[in-house]
């Protein structure tokens, strides 16, 4: 099976690194696990822990996250957001990186999304 290769996106002092769905054998290498339905919004917690996970990695120090191809850039976006990216540039500013990131149920959701740091 042909993946494709990890997309970086990098924004300000925010590293993420946006994968294919890893191997079970790769599975224990990832240490944060997000998980909310794929194909939807994550909820209103799932969101408040992101937030408070991007606070504590990237003001105290920066590096990288590592997250997959369907839930990741929604998490993604919404750091940018938070940064200060309308919406729309948020959604392009990933799928720069990853093609076919984002269905129409998570754009709606992006597109309503109020900050809130």
């Amino acid at each position: 099976m042909n993946r494709p290769p990890p997309g970086e996106i990098s924004y300000e002092n925010m590293c993420f690194l946006v994968t294919h769905r890893p191997t079970n054998a790769a599975l224990n290498k990832f240490t944060e696990d997000w998980l909310f339905d794929d194909g939807a919004p994550p909820s209103n917690q799932r969101v408040d822990d992101w937030l408070n996970l991007l606070k504590t990695k990237f003001r105290e120090k920066p590096g990288c996250c590592v997250a997959r191809l369907g839930r990741a850039p929604v998490l993604v976006a919404l750091a940018l957001i938070e940064c200060g990216m309308k919406y729309e540039d948020a959604v392009q500013f990933v799928r720069q990186k990853r093609r076919g990131a984002f269905n129409s149920k998570q754009l709606l959701y992006l597109e309503k999304y109020q900050p809130k740091m």
